[in-house]
């Protein structure tokens, strides 16, 4: 399976200031992949152009999710549930995903998929949210981080 490893080694072939158009996906794009989004969008805008989708969109966000996004210091604007198949492939960096399914078919059309091993709250209470939205958290930090470095190495090579 493709991991992000592999991803950022092409970085060194784009621009060292674009941004990496990154799609969170999950199973429902209810809980994890919007709070990829959120978060992506708030701390790592410099580098990360984000949007998500689901496998099944759910067609809704869950207020849990609204309320742990909030909670947390993350917007809640623009989010609703979207199908992957809104996207096409060509107009995607990378592909996260959040589903917990590694290694499906449908991600076979993508360049670069990395795989992020997070469980699904849905339904759960409000402290597994906040655990999820902890996790997803720090995931989306390491990805930026990584994407930053990788600009200032192709800033330097220039």
């Amino acid at each position: 399976m493709r991991r992000g490893v592999r991803f950022i080694s092409k970085m060194t072939q784009m621009a060292h200031n674009r941004k990496t158009k990154v799609l969170f996906v999950c199973v429902g794009n209810a809980c994890r992949s919007p709070m990829a989004e959120a978060i992506a969008r708030h701390e790592a805008s410099d580098v990360i152009e984000a949007t998500s989708a689901g496998l099944f969109p759910m067609g809704m966000i869950p207020e849990m999710t609204r309320q742990t996004l909030l909670s947390s210091g993350y917007s809640e604007e623009g989010l609703a549930s979207k199908g992957l198949q809104e996207f096409a492939p060509e107009g995607v960096d990378l592909l996260v995903n959040l589903s917990g399914h590694p290694g499906l078919l449908v991600f076979e059309s993508y360049r670069d998929v990395e795989e992020w091993d997070v469980a699904d709250p849905y339904g759960e209470n409000s402290a597994t949210y906040q655990r999820i939205l902890e996790d997803i958290q720090g995931r989306v930090r390491d990805l930026a981080r990584r994407l930053r470095d990788q600009q200032s190495a192709a800033g330097q090579e220039k």
